[in-house]
């Protein structure tokens, strides 16, 4: 408890006002609201245009009123909740001062229990800007001290006894200087912008896009033009592929905020804009469209007497079979049990069958074979490991998912099944005749077997416990045995050349 001392000196303390989207929140309650009207009520979005038509104010409060975000696990600036806790135990009253929703930030404030009192948007008043400073000035005066984070909140910083920042923008922290306004304090609580956007791209997963070469190596078919329109579509392929990487961030963005680990992902933890995020997948799609329709250039320009071989984008079709896939799978698919690894698994085909479209090089059935039940093994050890974690954190069901911890047996099972079928093809495919007219040594692609199969059960004993992370791709890229044995695996192709 307070004394009366620290009351009566808090009592000469300006009233504390709390600015909430990217300064008590990292992220946009704005934004956040309409990707959860995206995901949960996607036929909504068609009345945002008018919603729009009728003022911010009136748009925050029908999305308010059409999904109710989970205010519990908001990416919260900790820095700042721990002086608010600290100004309250002094009896200092702390306003939460929004222009966001009042539905909303009522409902925040009553999670913290915090505030004194809530000013916000009504549904007619955006209460930003010149618009909250007449609602400070009319309440309390000049007597407030204020925490904001953007340029709007530039008003209220040069009226603010106490003016205050939490992870303030570039454009806000030039205005404080060219003001000079110093802060008295600064809550900064975000990652580095770089790293951020590497993990939000995902670029390790474009480890996955190497499937697209896999068509001409094992055709054995050199040709320049061919190389070069491969490492074009790899990079098409690569921009695409991270953009629906963060389509697929922003619209689990409530699951993610739930997840012990998924909710340090840039957009979930709010280092990232959902804003922004939008903007890249914009950028991203276009390049990728732009690379695809030089494809069949490339391959003209470098190797012309092989453009028969292409089928007028061919790639760019394929490439769309793609997108429209994976956004499927982000929007729906994904919590169809089974068949959400089915489709991870035929993500997988599709790269080498649009590596085989952009160099005009055929896939054998022996590939695609292998390819099915090999990926599929993967796609299952996924499932698999997300269950394992998550019963070891006492969970019965996957959020988001179909799954229970009951299925892990069955998905061990299914999984398991999947890895040794794909031996089984590469067998057969060693022992025909197509191995010969390719390997002179074709006897020694039978050491591929027992490699091959010492990976997928050390694949699935370390998923068994519990060590495996929840991306059988990541765990591929950075285990070290793994890398060997990819190395092994290297040596003894070309072997048998």
């Amino acid at each position: 408890m307070p004394t009366s001392a620290s009351l009566i000196d808090n009592a000469a303390l300006p009233v504390l006002c709390v600015d909430l989207d990217g300064t008590l929140v990292k992220s946009d309650t704005l934004h956040d609201s309409a990707l959860a009207v995206a995901r949960h009520r996607p036929l909504a979005l068609l009345k945002i245009p008018g919603w729009i038509l009728q003022g911010k104010a009136s748009l925050k409060r029908h999305l308010a009123e059409t999904v109710q975000l989970d205010v519990a696990h908001l990416p919260y600036n900790r820095e700042l909740l721990q002086y608010l806790e600290q100004q309250q135990a002094l009896g200092r009253p702390i306003y939460l001062a929004t222009a966001a929703d009042a539905h909303t930030a009522n409902r925040i404030a009553a999670h913290l229990g915090l505030f004194t009192g809530v000013l916000a948007s009504d549904g007619q008043l955006n209460l930003a800007g010149k618009n909250k400073l007449a609602a400070f000035q009319s309440r309390f005066g000049d007597d407030f001290a204020y925490v904001g984070n953007a340029l709007p909140d530039l008003p209220l910083l040069q009226h603010s006894q106490e003016p205050m920042v939490a992870n303030a923008t570039p454009g806000l922290r030039a205005a404080l200087r060219r003001a000079r306004i110093t802060p008295v304090r600064s809550f900064d609580e975000r990652a580095s912008k770089f790293k951020s956007w590497l993990k939000a791209i995902r670029l390790h997963q474009w480890a996955k896009n190497t499937l697209i070469f896999l068509p001409l190596l094992l055709a054995h078919a050199w040709a320049p033009g061919v190389i070069a329109a491969a490492v074009v579509a790899f990079f098409s392929f690569g921009l695409c592929a991270s953009a629906t990487y963060i389509v697929n961030d922003l619209l689990d963005l409530e699951a993610d905020r739930e997840h012990p680990r998924k909710r340090r992902r840039p957009f979930a933890s709010g280092d990232l804009s959902a804003l922004s995020g939008i903007l890249v997948i914009v950028l991203f799609l276009s390049a990728s469209l732009i690379l695809a329709l030089l494809v069949p250039k490339v391959l003209a320009a470098l190797s012309p007497e092989l453009l028969h071989l292409l089928i007028p984008h061919y790639f760019l079709f394929w490439l769309g079979i793609y997108l429209v896939t994976t956004l499927a799978y982000s929007l729906r698919l994904k919590r169809s049990v089974l068949v959400d690894v089915i489709v991870l698994s035929g993500l997988y085909t599709i790269r080498i069958i649009a590596g085989s479209a952009a160099t005009g090089i055929a896939v054998s059935t022996w590939l695609g074979s292998f390819s099915i039940f090999f990926f599929l093994s993967l796609a299952f050890v996924k499932r698999f490991a997300e269950l394992e974690n998550l019963r070891d954190r006492g969970g019965v069901s996957a959020s988001g998912r179909g799954y229970h911890v009951s299925d892990i047996e069955q998905l061990r099972s299914l999984g398991s099944a999947s890895g040794y079928v794909s031996v089984a093809v590469l067998t057969l495919y060693i022992s025909n005749l197509d191995a010969a007219q390719l390997y002179h040594h074709a006897r020694r692609l039978w050491l591929l077997v027992p490699v091959l199969l010492l990976w997928i059960s050390r694949l699935w004993l370390q998923a068994s416990r519990g060590e495996l992370d929840e991306d059988p791709v990541v765990y591929a890229v950075t285990d070290g045995r793994s890398l060997l044995l990819g190395a092994v695996v290297v040596l003894i192709v070309l072997s048998a050349l």
